[in-house]
């Protein structure tokens, strides 16, 4: 057996052991009513989204699952012991979008149906959709909220687990942290460095809140992303970053409802086997029109000048969609289509922010139209790195009980650098989504492999072929990566 196959063989053994390990032990059907009510969304959603075939056959397939959705809630209410209270609360946020998505959203994607019969029978089985959420919506709020008392804290044992089994990584929490801690104090010293180049007079405080007001109008907001494509790619081509596999460019849309309690950017692609509907969506989460301009302030901060390039960066060129070309048309074998870690998919991501910044671009000329605006391009992308630093300590800490979810929320703004809003959002997260420190430690793990290839090639070092080579192996562990472009086990922290 070659190394490439023994290497997939190890992630399926790990998948299997990952997913035991969700059912067994850590088991959120039993925990999270959100799983349910956006569980049913994201199966309806799928449908809206592509169009893989036509309307009237995909209202069909909507209508069949549509009529398992009662069901759905008929589990969950069986099913649901003792949740954490943040869980019930988070369901409760998201309900009433995916209330008005199943009344308004839904119906206008199917418009272009035309069978009179398809249509009626739809009305009927989306009426009843909308019925039982409103029913599920008042059973979360007085008979599941009441007696939700769980713990949604995994414990150290159940945490190492799922890092070893998600991501290969096997290091003690406690050198974790360590890694983690150094991190954050690095990139803050270097906040407060170029905060003083943009105002010798001020703190990195008052510099980050001057930083915190200059972004888009919330209903230009998915116009300026649009615009900094132009700028990645051609920087990309020019500099010789990474090979850009096709011409084709993602939609950037609104994030859909189920998803806005908890995300404020992502990016949609479809399958690696799709092969009718191959477009991809760059979802951004505006602001509620029921929301205060306080919070409205605060939510379109994490949307300044600097964090716009970042997560254009994160989210499309050249990460996350990069990523998917390739995905589609590198010779991977089905494992590495369809099994990935987190270390390597938004490590990449993460590292990306950094490496493009540090390979010239958001310069004047390259993305920047003076010298202030370059220094304030650099703040964001620091601020972004700061706030994934904060999610790998809040995870681990939030995790094995060494802080509370309100010490998680005030770490994200002290530590973090960012706004209470964003903080209380990053912290209900991590409630349910506890290792989501694989974006700071995969970007780690990815510089140190660079970062030990170039030590090893020296002159004959070629970013674009070390990017290149590392798209090669799709979503692998840094570990699995490691072995194939160095050929040895070495550390990859």
């Amino acid at each position: 057996m070659d190394q490439s196959t023994q290497a997939d063989r190890q992630m399926m053994i790990n998948d299997i052991r990952g997913s035991l390990l969700t059912l067994e032990v850590i088991k959120p059907l039993e925990k999270n009513p959100d799983n349910y009510s956006s569980g049913i969304t994201g199966s309806a959603f799928v449908l809206m989204e592509r169009n893989f075939a036509p309307p009237d056959d995909r209202l069909r397939s909507l209508i069949a699952r549509e009529k398992q959705m009662p069901a759905v809630f008929a589990a969950a209410r069986q099913n649901l012991k003792n949740p954490p209270r943040v869980y019930t609360e988070i369901a409760l946020e998201q309900l009433p979008g995916i209330i008005s998505f199943f009344e308004s959203d839904v119906p206008e994607a199917f418009k272009g149906a035309t069978d009179p019969a398809t249509k009626a029978e739809f009305k009927k089985t989306n009426a009843r959709v909308i019925a039982e959420l409103k029913s599920y919506q008042s059973w979360l709020k007085q008979n599941l909220l009441p007696r939700s008392n769980g713990d949604f804290r995994l414990g150290a044992d159940t945490f190492s687990k799922k890092l070893a089994y998600d991501e290969m990584v096997d290091s003690p929490l406690s050198k974790l942290l360590e890694i983690a801690y150094a991190d954050m104090h690095k990139n803050q010293a270097e906040f407060a460095r170029v905060a003083k180049e943009v105002d010798p007079a001020k703190t990195p405080q008052e510099v980050l809140a001057e930083l915190a007001t200059i972004h888009p109008a919330p209903d230009q907001l998915l116009q300026s992303f649009r615009d900094t494509f132009n700028g990645l790619i051609s920087f990309i081509n020019t500099n010789h970053i990474i090979t850009i596999p096709s011409d084709v460019r993602p939609v950037l849309e609104e994030t859909p409802p189920f998803m806005r309690a908890t995300t404020q950017a992502s990016m949609d692609t479809p399958g690696p086997y799709e092969t009718h509907s191959s477009t991809a969506y760059f979802n951004v989460t505006l602001p509620e029109k029921s929301w205060t301009a306080e919070h409205i302030a605060e939510h379109m901060a994490a949307f300044n000048v600097g964090t716009v390039i970042s997560t254009s960066v994160h989210e499309a060129y050249p990460g996350h969609y990069v990523q998917f070309l390739w995905t589609n048309s590198a010779p991977l074998s089905k494992v590495r289509k369809l099994v990935g870690a987190n270390t390597n998919i938004e490590g990449w991501a993460h590292y990306c922010e950094q490496m493009m910044l540090d390979a010239g671009y958001g310069q004047p000329g390259a993305g920047a139209k003076d010298e202030r605006e370059a220094h304030l391009i650099r703040l964001g992308q620091l601020q972004d790195a700061l706030l994934r630093d904060a999610r790998f300590i809040v995870g681990i800490k939030m995790h094995t009980n060494e802080m509370t979810f309100d010490q998680a929320v005030d770490f994200f703004v002290k530590e973090g650098y960012q706004s209470r809003s964003v903080g209380t959002v990053e912290t209900k997260r991590g409630t349910a989504d506890p290792t989501y420190l694989y974006y700071t430690l995969g970007k780690l793990e990815i510089m140190k492999l660079r970062a030990d290839l170039e030590k090893r090639e020296g002159e004959s070092f070629s970013l674009q072929k070390f990017h290149d080579d590392f798209m090669r192996q799709g979503g692998a562990p840094i570990k699995i990566v490691r072995q194939a472009l160095l050929g040895d086990d070495s550390p990859a922290l």
